[in-house]
């Protein structure tokens, strides 16, 4: 016999108590969010809190994500914890952070799982959110569904648009005007992803970015005014920005870039994907890619190099 809460109770049954306030405990947190389930046993994500740079890029992509699918307005704040989980081609980061609703000034815990898929002939990066939501613990669809994004918006990047583009298809191609710019905010956040990837993923504070023209194409068009482009789900950015100060001198950075930003969504709660092209003069294609990197391989392994 035990003594338990005051109480004599048998071992055996101290146990089994033991056992089922561990679950009712964990019925409340969420998988990867609050429990570490790449460790074994599984650990509780401790909260540490922080304003990292490419940690706040990740959640404000989570925020804009739940923006466009319900209509909010929701802002980043900042982050409070996270956990990784290494997968055969990609890394999942669980993160919970605080987020705020200016309409009527309230600050509350939000969720956003990404995946890093990494990259690709042409393609800098690709991320994927697959859950943003306020914190909750519910089960989260992690399954992209590649097969719901149509054939014009995969593969290769496209190259950057010429003038007769412009005036062949105008239903295609949208310039984002001057007061869009200030409207839609989260066109600047696609510029520091871009901006992020020619950092070399080394920004530690945010950059001072001045984006001097967007043109979006999309395969659909749009069927009563131009700017409902906007908000299409499956577009690809042309995005002309300056570096203005920072540490952008010190890095190289500074001046006037172009970036090309793929964004598509799966029609999944919390689903988007952005992708951004690798700055190239010399673009390979993937098949070429592929034979080369299979090619080197082979000579490596023929003269003992790894």
């Amino acid at each position: 016999m035990e003594k338990f809460e005051g109480l004599h109770i048998p071992h055996e049954i101290r146990k089994r108590m033991k056992r089922l306030r561990e679950q009712e405990l964990r019925s409340e947190l969420s998988y990867g969010f609050d429990l570490d389930y790449s460790t074994h046993p599984r650990t509780l994500v401790k909260s540490r809190w922080g304003n990292h740079y490419h940690i706040g890029l990740y959640g404000r992509l989570g925020v804009h994500c739940h923006n466009l699918q319900n209509g909010t307005n929701f802002k980043y704040v900042r982050w409070e914890k996270f956990s990784t989980h290494q997968l055969i081609s990609e890394t999942n980061y669980y993160f919970t952070m605080e987020a705020m609703d200016p309409a009527i000034n309230s600050v509350f815990s939000f969720q956003t799982l990404l995946s890093d898929v990494g990259r690709e002939p042409g393609i800098y990066i690709t991320w994927r959110t697959l859950a943003c939501r306020i914190k909750c613990n519910e089960p989260v669809d992690d399954d992209w569904g590649h097969t719901a994004i149509d054939a014009f918006y995969q593969g290769e990047m496209p190259k950057w648009f010429s003038a007769d583009d412009l005036a062949s298809d105008p239903k295609r191609f949208y310039e984002v005007q001057e007061s869009d710019l200030r409207e839609n905010d989260w066109l600047q956040l696609f510029s520091e992803i871009a901006f992020f990837t020619e950092a070399k993923l080394e920004l530690v504070a945010p950059p001072l970015l001045e984006i001097k023209k967007v043109v979006i194409e999309t395969k659909e068009g749009y069927t009563s005014e131009a700017r409902e482009i906007l908000k299409a789900e499956n577009a690809i950015f042309y995005i002309s920005y300056k570096c203005t100060g920072g540490d952008c001198s010190a890095r190289g950075v500074a001046g006037d870039h172009k970036a090309i930003v793929r964004k598509t969504m799966d029609g999944k709660p919390g689903h988007i994907c952005i992708e951004v092209a690798g700055e190239t003069e010399k673009y390979i294609p993937i098949e070429l890619f592929w034979s080369n990197y299979y090619e080197t391989l082979f000579q490596n392994s023929r003269f003992g190099r790894s």
